[in-house]
Parts: structure tokens; sequence; C-alpha cells
């Protein structure tokens, strides 16, 4: 990839997410993050939740995927920054997906001085954000 190929509002790519149970099970063990709204129903529901919801530091993560496989280099994003809107609940489905989430990447600034693009992300629920000002910056050649 080259700098100057790069364009505003070009897209870098777009890709769905499904999320399991089985997959909030496996981030809550490398994470430490065992709070019951990701794993509990009834707890969830308790403190006013939908059920069950996702991590937000999991979506977060596996927005960015988008911008990592595009570039190439996890290294070369040098920062990445989002607000958290809506929950994203996780159905207990078995052997289909609890929930859908579209990421979808685009250039949102170039900066021609310090070889760095702003890669804006739409996260989206059922065409509802659940992230908003997702935005990573990333180096390129």
């Amino acid at each position: 990839m080259n700098f100057s190929e790069l364009t505003l509002g070009q897209e870098i790519g777009s890709r769905t997410l499904e999320i399991s149970r089985a997959d909030l099970i496996k981030y809550a063990g490398a994470s430490g993050d065992f709070n019951p709204i990701h794993w509990n129903d009834r707890f969830a529901r308790e403190v006013e939740l939908p059920g069950v919801i996702a991590h937000g530091m999991f979506t977060m993560g596996a927005a960015v995927q988008l911008v990592t496989d595009w570039v190439g280099d996890p290294s070369a994003v040098t920062a990445y920054g989002t607000r958290f809107t809506k929950p994203v609940p996780v159905a207990d489905l078995a052997g289909a997906p609890g929930a859908v989430v579209q990421i979808l990447g685009v250039i949102g600034a170039l900066n021609a001085e310090a070889f760095t693009a702003r890669v804006d992300l739409a996260v989206t629920l059922d065409g509802q954000k659940v992230l908003v000002k997702a935005q990573a910056t990333v180096r390129v050649a």
C-alpha cells in the first residue's frame, strides 16, 4: 500500500462479525473480565440489560481487526479510540451466532506530512451504531 494511492472517503473494506456465547467465554478467560453481565442472563436482566452482552473491549478489538488486516501490520496502528453507545446483546442460540455486527472502514483523514491515515469505522448491530467515533490512525509507507 502506498500513501499516495489513498483518498478521502475511500473504503478499506467491510466485515461481518458473528458473536456467540462461546466467544464471550473465551474472551472472559483471556481478559480476566468475568462480570456476570457477559455470561448470566438472569443477572444481566436484573441490572436492566436486555440479556447477556458482549464485552465492550471485545467489540472494540474485533472492529479494529478490519484495519490491521487492511494495513497488513498491526504495529502500523498508532492510535485507536471509540465511544460505546449501545450494548451488543448476544442471544444463546445453539449452532448460530447470537449477534451479528457489521463493520465498515473508510478513510476519514490523511496527513501527508506524517504519512498517516485516519480510518473511521462504522460498527453496527441491526442498523444501530454500537460504537461511535471509532477511529484508528495508521502509519502508511
